[in-house]
């Protein structure tokens, strides 16, 4: 009975080994989805940035083509007028910088609650900030103009054409500004469409304010200004509008509107550098510019139209700026800092490429996009030698423009400070001196100089744009970016 038994559990327990043998399927975590070619996720992004800046484009070649009804002193004028409107643009990146890393950061860490926090502190610094700009603008236009060694018609044209762009800064500040903010959630569509608006309105009104319109419309050379300026108010409305309903995980609230003072200090932490290097170069652009007015306004004249169609080759690495500064932004509040230098490796490299297409353009199509815009034999031949000769230096720009944007959405706002000292004051200003004039007068010293005139300062500008442009390379490859807070 016993021998049964065991028998009997000696059965029992082969039976359960053999069922215990039996295999038992797994439960395996779900395949991740495969993220997109990083390569590819920046041309998706900067495609739309790509079309705003050609529709920058075209707002200024048309502004230039108004001009050309007019005389040699208001394009020299309009020269004049653009770099200080680039000024502006510079300064602007007061508000935008820190809007779109900070929101890009906030975004890509999940936090959308303080992203719209942080969102409409953008919209309270570009109220006191474009105020500011607004009077000090209106102010000192004059006492610049002299300063900008421009000839007395020439300076009061400059004055008229400034004017009514200065009134409408703030509504402009927070067109820029809202625009940086929803690009660090993502969304690189809007602010073309924006542009889009604003071009629409641009094209009549800026014709029709200018003389076309007939004699009750006519403002004269101030009229493009004044469609320019108008196109903007709209735009700036249609900016807090939009975000006032909700856009890319954005709402601006009038709670969020109150100051707070801990957004407000990391949104200037990175832009008030940034804003610094930006309106450094614009003021070492400024003393560029009285350098080549000082060779006449035939040569300003030139060199205004050059730089208009140079902006070709910089709008389109500005495309992909903002795509680097969106992708940095996000992959570092996601704790992916490979990501984010391969995206802002990749935006350089697509952005040099288009570059170079451009410069191509530029010196196979030099003469016939220059006499498009005057009829000037000497005109012609500065303009043209000018924009041969820039051609050669897109990749620098490249590097300088979007690698730029890249450290800042990293927070990395103080090195690119110093490289703008030392190419402008180290480089570009006095190859500049040196090369136009045939004498150059530094208090009790005089240098012999080359007397190249405009051509000797466009290659002092090239020289500047390779110095800088190695630079930031560097800057992006040593990678130190990558373990700073925003």
């Amino acid at each position: 009975m016993v021998d049964q038994q065991k028998a009997y559990n000696a059965g029992n327990i082969t039976m359960t080994t053999v069922t215990l043998e039996q295999p038992v399927p797994l439960a395996l975590p779900p395949t991740p989805k495969p993220t997109p070619v990083i390569w590819k996720r920046v041309l998706l992004l900067a495609l739309p940035t790509l079309a705003q800046q050609l529709i920058l484009f075209f707002i200024q070649h048309y502004d230039q083509w108004l001009t050309s009804r007019f005389s040699t002193e208001h394009r020299a004028a309009l020269t004049t007028a653009n770099y200080l409107y680039w000024f502006f643009s510079s300064y602007s990146v007061v508000v935008s910088a820190g809007a779109t890393a900070l929101v890009g950061r906030l975004y890509g860490a999940g936090d959308l609650r303080t992203a719209n926090h942080a969102t409409a502190q953008v919209i309270i610094l570009s109220l006191l900030f474009g105020g500011l700009a607004t009077t000090v603008g209106l102010l000192g236009f004059p006492t610049l103009m002299n300063a900008l060694q421009l000839k007395s018609m020439t300076a009061e044209i400059a004055v008229q054409y400034l004017t009514p762009l200065a009134m409408v800064l703030i509504l402009q500040l927070m067109e820029t500004g809202g625009i940086a903010c929803v690009v660090g959630a993502g969304n690189t569509w809007f602010g073309p469409v924006v542009l889009s608006l604003i071009a629409l309105e641009n094209i009549p009104l800026a014709y029709l304010l200018s003389g076309g319109g007939g004699p009750q419309w006519d403002y004269g050379f101030a009229g493009i200004s004044m469609g320019t300026a108008i196109s903007h108010a709209v735009g700036g409305v249609t900016v807090l509008t939009v975000l006032s309903g909700g856009l890319s995980g954005l709402k601006l609230t009038v709670a969020n509107l109150l100051p707070n003072a801990a957004l407000l200090y990391r949104l200037l932490r990175v832009s008030l550098p940034a804003a610094l290097d930006s309106l450094s170069s614009a003021c070492c652009q400024l003393f560029f510019l009285s350098i080549v007015n000082r060779l006449g306004d035939a040569a300003s004249s030139a060199h205004g139209i050059a730089l208009r169609w140079e902006a070709l080759g910089y709008l389109a690495g500005g495309g992909f700026a903002p795509t680097a500064m969106a992708i940095v932004s996000q992959s570092l509040g996601r704790g992916r800092p490979d990501e984010a230098a391969r995206g802002g490796w990749s935006a350089f490299a697509l952005g040099a490429t288009v570059m170079c297409v451009m410069g191509l353009c530029f010196y196979i199509l030099a003469y016939p996009m220059v006499k498009l815009y005057t009829q000037d034999p000497h005109e012609i031949a500065m303009a043209v030698a000018s924009l041969r000769l820039i051609a050669f230096a897109m990749p620098a720009v490249a590097a300088w423009i979007i690698l730029t944007a890249a450290l800042r959405a990293a927070g990395d706002t103080r090195r690119p400070v110093l490289f703008t000292w030392l190419g402008f004051l180290g480089v570009r200003i006095p190859l500049a001196l040196i090369l136009t004039q045939h004498t150059v007068s530094l208090g009790p010293l005089v240098l012999q100089g080359a007397g190249l005139g405009l051509i000797g300062a466009w290659i002092a500008m090239t020289a500047d744009l390779y110095f800088r442009g190695i630079l930031f390379v560097v800057r992006f490859a040593r990678g130190k970016w990558k373990t700073m807070t925003v």
